[in-house]
């Protein structure tokens, strides 16, 4: 049986046993340039705010829409 992307549990163990050879995170360095360092600091970042802007978003959009009501009776 197919997962969604396609591979088979046989592709499965063979990239694995693949992956398992090879090693890369041995030869992984890292970033190197300070703009490079400033991006891989935020990975873990889940975020937060997203949310709060959100629902602001949203109760503006709330806002404008009464108002838009209101001068619409006018």
């Amino acid at each position: 049986m197919t997962s969604s992307k396609g591979w088979t549990p046989e592709r499965r163990a063979q990239q694995a046993a693949r992956i398992r050879e090879q090693q890369p995170w041995l030869k992984s360095t890292g970033p190197k340039s300070a703009a490079g360092k400033a991006t891989v600091s935020r990975n873990a970042f889940k975020g937060g705010y997203w949310r709060e802007l959100r629902d602001m978003a949203r109760d503006l959009d709330q806002c404008l829409l009464e108002l838009r009501r209101g001068l619409d009776k006018f």
